[in-house]
């Protein structure tokens, strides 16, 4: 692999910083301060192209790679956007391969364009209160009518992101009952359906961080969705849900690494101008050592992340990808909340004060261990499909 500067990456980067340039930290506060979604960055986002970047050009779209994706995300957790500006686009650069891979030909037409061109809003409701990251164990139910006409959906999501702007939802619901299946995966059946419908109750969630981005639970109650509106075919929606897995990671990969870089910035800067016992404090080693480490484990990471990522979009096997994707996922959400962390430790009582912004960064980065797999669940991922161990879950 050739770790070389590529032009078009650098141009995309300094694409993306001359957007983000225009919503500083303290339009990001604002936002998180008042649970308002950031439009205007959304729309100036959309505006610029990058919400299609990996959607084909005869969609409207750029045609571009995972790669080019986890580049514009970094850059804009990086200035200081950090998981509220990567939320609000995440879902809209990636989130419709399924559409995109095993969608019909209309519902690509009809579609794709609009989410391209940042006018469709589109959410992802696969986790349930009671199956977690145990997704063959969701309860939520899609029966077919008699006709075959459409389908009528019962149940109930949580963390379902951006819910109250979005007019349609990615949707997995079991069609055929676990018991009646060889195997947990079968069964699950993928829709694109309506959001904003009488028969759907979406409730805000409250949470520690990430605010200007709603995450919601939804209540489906007898919701119908048209049987046009299934994605490929029934039954396979787990088989496509996970087909997205790997690049989904790499982005949230590269979303950890923005905001532990903005994070280190930050503490960079203070432990450079802030004075104590007549020097900078970044003259003492017990404040310059734990951030030249924070500096290694993100340059490390970012390694790994880059590495994953030309591995995807090169066409490697399955199991290259996924080992790749999931340590790069682990290694960065790691590397990025303890870059956080230090910078918090760095500005002392002033980090833990919004005035300086880290905090937002230290809470946002914590959540990239957690979501959307936690660390655990990526060492149960190692363990077993790397190192050959017995399966423990």
């Amino acid at each position: 692999m050739e770790f070389t500067p590529n032009p078009d990456h650098e141009a995309i980067r300094e694409g993306v910083r001359k957007v983000c340039s225009d919503f500083p930290d303290t339009y990001w506060a604002e936002m998180d301060e008042n649970h308002e979604f950031p439009w205007d960055f959304y729309n100036a986002m959309a505006a610029g192209g990058w919400i299609g970047v990996c959607i084909p050009p005869e969609y409207g779209g750029a045609g571009q790679g995972i790669t080019e994706a986890t580049i514009i995300l970094e850059e804009v957790a990086r200035s200081g956007a950090a998981m509220n500006g990567c939320s609000a686009i995440h879902l809209s650069i990636f989130g419709m391969n399924p559409v995109l891979k095993y969608g019909s030909d209309e519902q690509r037409k009809k579609y794709l364009p609009p989410v391209a061109e940042g006018s469709l809003h589109v959410a992802f409701g696969v986790t349930e209160p009671d199956a977690g990251t145990d997704t063959t164990s969701i309860s939520t139910r899609a029966t077919l009518s008699a006709d075959g006409s459409h389908y009528t959906i019962r149940g109930r999501k949580v963390w379902t992101t951006k819910a109250p702007y979005c007019q349609k939802v990615l949707l997995l619901a079991r069609t055929t009952p676990r018991e009646e299946v060889k195997r947990r995966t079968e069964g699950l059946t993928l829709f694109l359906a309506d959001l904003q419908n009488p028969a759907v109750t979406i409730t805000p969630i409250p949470k520690a961080g990430r605010n200007a981005v709603v995450s919601c639970e939804v209540v489906y109650d007898d919701l119908v969705v048209p049987a046009e509106d299934r994605i490929g075919e029934e039954g396979l929606g787990f088989t496509y849900i996970l087909d997205g897995l790997n690049p989904e990671r790499l982005m949230v990969a590269s979303e950890a690494l923005g905001c532990g870089k903005a994070a280190l910035d930050k503490a960079v800067l203070y432990a450079k101008e802030r004075e104590v016992f007549g020097r900078p404090i970044g003259k003492n080693q017990g404040i310059a050592f734990p951030l030249a480490e924070a500096y290694n484990r993100l340059k490390a990471a970012e390694l790994v992340l880059r590495q994953a990522a030309w591995q995807y979009d090169s066409g490697y096997p399955a199991s290259v990808v996924g080992e790749g994707a999931n340590i790069a996922k682990w290694l960065c959400a790691d590397a990025g909340f303890q870059a956080a962390d230090q910078a918090m430790q760095t500005l002392g009582g002033m980090g833990y004060a919004k005035e300086y912004h880290v905090e937002r960064y230290w809470k946002e980065a914590r959540l990239m261990r957690i979501a959307p797999i936690s660390q655990e669940m990526i060492l149960n991922f190692v363990s077993e499909h790397v190192l050959g161990l017995p399966r423990s879950y």
